[in-house]
């Protein structure tokens, strides 16, 4: 099987995954959403901030280098398993000892139990990374597939029902707990590798010397992501926080849906692919164009169908999330073409690319985000959106150098998805104006998806028909690689 079939054969793989873990934690977070308090969101999500940040220890660069590797070895993933295990250890203990302190810098006495629960993750989770390593780099998307799904099912049921039961806040926290703990032990019904009881120095120092710079990538991305979490809860609470948590949680919903079915598949393809130029610029292009082809109409339709969208899936209680939805998506048109960057750099062997990068927007959004915090949660996401928009010419001026490609040659492969999208919000906008005293929202929504659908897909029929083609060819490719490994 060659790596076109093989990274095709991934996509679909991961595309099961994450649509269907996706629609399933989706379903899920709608049902808690409409049974516990925005405060509830909040909360974990203070919580969450903590075992982000510890998490970057646990997931220090080993499992990137197992995949990008050429030549492994098997001390290779034996050390990278046992210093896992170990950081795991501590990193519980420390979380077990340390929540009051965390619970007291935010002022939230009721913290410290729920930064205790979630400490038993670092244990579960290093138990699991060096095997998920080992299915990506062989693109046994399938085993991963079966982890999420079932996890998120396992999860979402014992959720559900302690919320049902009135659990409150431990709903949540029972949910990740079980999901985690379900999909580790799918990995290793899945993989056959098991680790021995050894450990090697030299090795050590091999997977330390590309990972530092994974490591240094991850802390810096830790402040680039939850700095926002972080001032908005300490400066403007936990309510607050609920607010803008459940904004960003359909971002990042949709960026998994439509980004990560791919760019899970990227790295381990790109990795193989490095020393052929020509086919290595081929499938960055192919997977940025497709992934814009989607995610462009996706952000900028659920952008102008925020306030009906909130209101029929969360419930009226969650009216304050509608801006900053809105302001968000538009930052997720950028997420997703820049989500490949990452991949390349470390495929390419540069992962110090990705920490100067990391570096520089975690600086631009700490400024931005300590400057607007003051104004409220529609300003800190303006920010984060802003920060997107500025570093981006950057960003692509160094992708493109590395990949010899013209920066304008590249960008201009966006211009139909893009145009046929503003199409497409315009269209969705207009429509709304005037069936909105005729239908009532849940129908007027539905109304407006068709529409806006028909409207894109004629535009990008028109605007590139070769584009069209091409799309149409992948979606028949998956299609019968799906009915192939189904039979």
């Amino acid at each position: 099987m060659s790596i076109k079939q093989k990274a095709i054969k991934g996509v679909v793989w991961s595309a099961i995954q994450s649509w269907s873990s996706q629609a399933g934690s989706l379903i899920v977070f709608l049902v808690l959403a409409r049974l516990l308090s925005p405060e509830a969101f909040g909360l974990v999500a203070l919580a969450n901030i903590f075992l982000a940040f510890m998490q970057i220890f646990l997931n220090q660069g080993f499992a990137q280098v197992i995949v990008q590797r050429q030549n492994l070895e098997p001390e290779h993933l034996d050390t990278a398993f046992w210093t896992n295990l170990a950081i795991g250890i501590l990193l519980t203990v420390l979380g077990l000892t340390t929540a009051d302190r965390v619970a007291a810098l935010f002022n939230q006495p009721q913290l410290t139990p729920i930064v205790q629960g979630f400490s038993l993750l670092f244990l579960v989770t290093s138990f699991g990374n060096i095997q998920q390593a080992l299915l990506e780099r062989n693109l046994a998307f399938r085993a991963i597939a079966i982890r999420w799904l079932v996890g998120t099912l396992a999860g979402g049921c014992v959720g559900v029902i302690m919320a049902v039961y009135g659990f409150g806040v431990w709903s949540l926290v029972s949910q990740q707990l079980v999901q985690d703990l379900v999909g580790t032990l799918i990995l290793w019904v899945a993989s056959d590798w098991r680790p021995r009881f050894k450990a090697s120095l030299k090795h050590f120092q091999q997977l330390c010397s590309f990972g530092i710079s994974i490591l240094g990538f991850n802390l810096l991305n830790f402040l680039n992501t939850r700095a926002d979490d972080f001032l908005i809860g300490y400066f403007l609470g936990s309510v607050a926080l609920g607010y803008y948590t459940i904004a960003y949680r359909i971002l990042g919903v949709m960026t998994q849906l439509l980004v990560n079915t791919s760019n899970q598949v990227a790295l381990p393809t790109f990795s193989r692919l490095q020393e052929e130029p020509e086919l290595f610029r081929k499938a960055f292009y192919t997977a940025t164009q497709l992934t814009s082809l989607v995610a462009f109409p996706t952000f900028l339709g659920v952008a102008t169908l925020a306030p009906e969208l909130v209101v029929l899936l969360f419930g009226n209680q969650w009216l304050p999330s509608i801006s900053v939805l809105q302001i968000l998506c538009f930052a997720g048109m950028l997420r997703a073409i820049n989500f490949f960057k990452g991949s390349v750099f470390i495929a390419m062997g540069k992962p110090a690319w990705t920490l100067w990068f990391g570096l520089l927007n975690t600086t631009v959004n700490l400024v931005g985000f300590a400057i607007s915090v003051q104004w409220g949660i529609v300003a800190v996401a303006s920010a984060y959106a802003i920060r997107g928009y500025l570093i981006f010419p950057i960003n692509q001026w160094a992708v493109s150098r590395l990949i010899r490609t013209p920066m304008l040659t590249y960008l201009s492969q966006f211009t139909a998805p893009l145009v046929s999208s503003l199409v497409m919000a315009g269209f969705i906008l207009g429509s709304k104006q005037l069936l909105q005293n005729s239908l009532n929202s849940q129908v007027l929504l539905v109304v407006c998806i068709l529409l806006g659908a028909m409207v894109y897909s004629l535009s990008i029929r028109l605007l590139s028909p070769k584009l069209f083609e091409k799309l149409l060819s992948i979606l028949h490719l998956a299609l019968s690689k799906t009915k192939s490994q189904g039979a």
